[in-house]
Formats: C-alpha cells, sequence, structure tokens
C-alpha cells in the first residue's frame, strides 16, 4: 500500500507537469504535443469543446483496450494518471498565462517540463497517452514495430498541424516531441548512466584484482572457452560508474595491453549489491 501511495504521488506530480507544459508553453503558442494530446489539442483548438474533457474521453477506449495486455493495476494507476491530467489541465488552463512566446524557448523548455511529467508517470507504471498502447495491440497482429507505429502516427499528427496553425508552428511541435522524447528517456533511464564491462585476458586474476581494490567494484569471473583455439580461460564481468570507465580501461590496459574489453550501457543497476558494482 505505500509503494503504491508513493507510486499515485509520482504520478500526480508528473501529471501536473505536463499539464503545466501544456498550458503553459504550448496552448497558447499553438504547438502540440504527439499522440492523443496532440489530436486532443487540435479538436479543442478547431471546436472549443474543453481540453481536458477531450484528453479523458479519448483516452478511455485505449484504457479499456489496455485491460487484455495489462494487470489490473496498470489500468488503475493509468485511469488515475489520465484523470487528474485532465483535471489539471482545466485547473491550470488560462490561470498561469503565457510563460513565453518565443517558440524555441517553448519547443525546449515546454518539451524539457513535458518529457520529465510524462517520464515520471511512466516511471511509477501509468500512462497518460493512449498511442503506446494502440501501437503493441497492432504489433500482435502485423509484422510492424511499436516505434515504427508511433512515428507514423506523429507524422500524420504534425502534418494536419501543420494545416491547422502553419508550417512553422508544426516543425516547432517536432522539436517539442522530440525534447520531450530526449527528457523522458533521461527520466526512465536516470542519469547516474552505468557501463557493463566484459575483459578477456591472459591476466584476469590481477585485473580483477586491481578493480576490486582501486575502485572498490565487484568482478565476477565466468567461464569461457576460445572460438577458434578452443582453449579454456575466465572471462571477466562487471559493471561501474560512467565516470569511473576510464580509470578501468587504464588499469586493464596498463596490465595486459593485449587484453580485449567489450564495453555497453546500462540503463539501470538494482539490486543489494549495488554500491560493489
Amino acid at each position: 500500500m505505500k509503494r503504491l501511495i508513493l507510486k499515485l504521488v509520482f504520478i500526480t506530480l508528473g501529471a501536473f507537469l505536463a499539464a503545466f507544459a501544456i498550458e503553459g508553453f504550448l496552448v497558447p503558442n499553438q504547438v502540440i504535443d504527439g499522440g492523443i494530446v496532440g489530436i486532443s489539442m487540435m479538436i479543442s483548438y478547431l471546436t472549443k469543446i474543453n481540453l481536458g474533457l477531450l484528453l479523458f474521453v479519448l483516452n478511455i477506449p485505449f484504457i479499456a483496450l489496455a485491460y487484455q495486455l495489462w494487470g489490473k493495476m496498470f489500468i488503475f494507476q493509468t485511469f488515475y494518471a489520465v484523470s487528474v491530467f485532465a483535471l489539471f489541465v482545466n485547473l491550470v488552463g488560462g490561470k498561469i498565462g503565457i510563460v513565453t512566446q518565443d517558440g524555441l524557448l517553448v519547443a525546449v523548455f515546454g518539451g524539457m517540463i513535458l518529457g520529465a511529467g510524462v517520464g515520471l508517470v511512466l516511471k511509477n507504471n501509468g500512462s497518460l497517452d493512449g498511442t503506446e498502447i494502440l501501437a503493441i495491440t497492432l504489433t500482435k497482429k502485423f509484422p510492424v514495430s511499436v516505434g515504427g507505429i508511433i512515428m507514423f502516427v506523429n507524422v500524420f499528427i504534425y502534418t494536419c498541424a501543420g494545416f491547422v496553425y502553419g508550417w512553422d508552428k508544426a516543425m516547432y511541435s517536432t522539436l517539442t516531441y522530440f525534447t520531450a522524447s530526449r527528457v523522458i528517456d533521461t527520466v526512465l533511464q536516470g542519469l547516474n548512466e552505468s557501463k557493463s564491462i566484459f575483459v578477456i585476458s591472459e591476466k584476469i586474476d590481477e585485473i580483477g584484482k586491481l578493480i576490486m581494490t582501486q575502485l572498490d567494484k565487484s568482478v565476477t569471473y565466468i567461464d569461457a572457452q576460445g572460438g577458434y583455439s578452443g582453449a579454456k580461460k575466465k572471462m571477466l564481468y562487471c559493471v561501474i560508474p560512467r565516470l569511473e570507465l576510464t580509470k578501468l580501461k587504464d588499469i586493464v590496459n596498463q596490465t595486459d595491453p593485449e587484453a580485449f574489453i567489450a564495453i555497453e550501457n546500462v540503463h539501470e543497476v538494482d539490486g543489494k549489491r549495488i554500491k560493489k558494482y
């Protein structure tokens, strides 16, 4: 129950940030977001129907669709997220004024705040937009990717925005979406990006000891076999913060200049030994 309450608190904060970005930056400058939110903004602009009401009503079919794909908890948290998002849009709308009218500032800062809000909601197992739900459903029936469907939908939306608002506004909208998507990735993956390292060397034990003593990081030895030689050997695996990558490479190269190193991005590390890793 405590975890659920904490998730709802962060979902509420994320919904508020997204509503603030939309009403303080996007709507006053005729710039839109992608997906259902962007469609709702255009319909509201053309018909004068309440934006909050549109955001809620247009997302309901996708929430119902998600019931077949995810559990009840996701449905509940998404329904809650969409509800408070629509409520905040109505509460904030017309009350905070225009933060800026500079198109570039709208796209960058509006996109950053919007991305932070959406990222908080997604990180806590909720959603503010039904486009992803639709995309996942379609991939189960057709040989297309989720990203491809979302891109197709957004290209259509921003093309429509060009006819509705003008092509300069459509381009600012595209830039806003790009900025928001990058911030969403940052929120979901975290700022403390780590690296996973694989090392193959004839001096693997010595390298492992130096990593543990000089960097205070745990290492794991994995039994391996050479593909060409067939020789049995050990491979070292460890996860380190990005800022310590250079130190680790120096240890490996100074110990064995012929060592093989493979480096991959790790977006999230969890577990009791996270600090040692």
